[in-house]
């Protein structure tokens, strides 16, 4: 039988304006918060179809695929394939706050490939380590747009 699809979203605020926040989330945009990010493009750049591939700290390669790109909706969604691991989709929301500040959702929807894939998605969908993992997003992220609005 095959494996279910998991999904956790988790949000943050961060204190800047949603046109500059939508674009820490495509593959070039996180290298400038995320540690280790390192995408190879493989065909576009931020556009619907484009992909690139990624490699985790436990070697594992990732191919990307851009689902939806439109930052003036504040919207980006990837769909994922982690070789011989887990496939999903991972969803980016950016609203607009009442403080001109940006309200972030992030939703990954995975599935196991076998058992030690589901057993990662377990984990890594885990309330507890998700919110934490989300938080870490959320230090990085407001540490980028910092430095970021500093160097303009």
């Amino acid at each position: 039988m095959p494996a279910t699809p998991l999904t956790r979203s988790h949000g943050f605020h961060l204190a800047a304006p949603r046109a500059r926040v939508i674009r820490l989330f495509t593959a070039e945009g996180e290298r400038a918060w995320a540690p280790g990010w390192n995408p190879e493009m493989l065909a576009g750049c931020e556009e619907r179809g484009s992909a690139f591939r990624t490699r985790s700290e436990r070697g594992v390669e990732t191919v990307w695929v851009v689902a939806d790109w439109r930052p003036e909706e504040g919207r980006a969604s990837y769909a994922r394939v982690a070789l011989g691991s887990n496939i999903g989709l991972v969803d980016v929301a950016c609203t607009d706050s009442a403080d001109g500040g940006t309200e972030v959702s992030v939703r990954y929807t995975l599935t196991g490939l076998d058992e030690a894939g589901r057993a990662f998605v377990q984990a890594f969908l885990e309330p507890g380590n998700y919110a934490a993992m989300i938080e870490e997003w959320r230090e990085l992220t407001a540490r980028a747009l910092s430095l970021i609005a500093t160097h303009s």
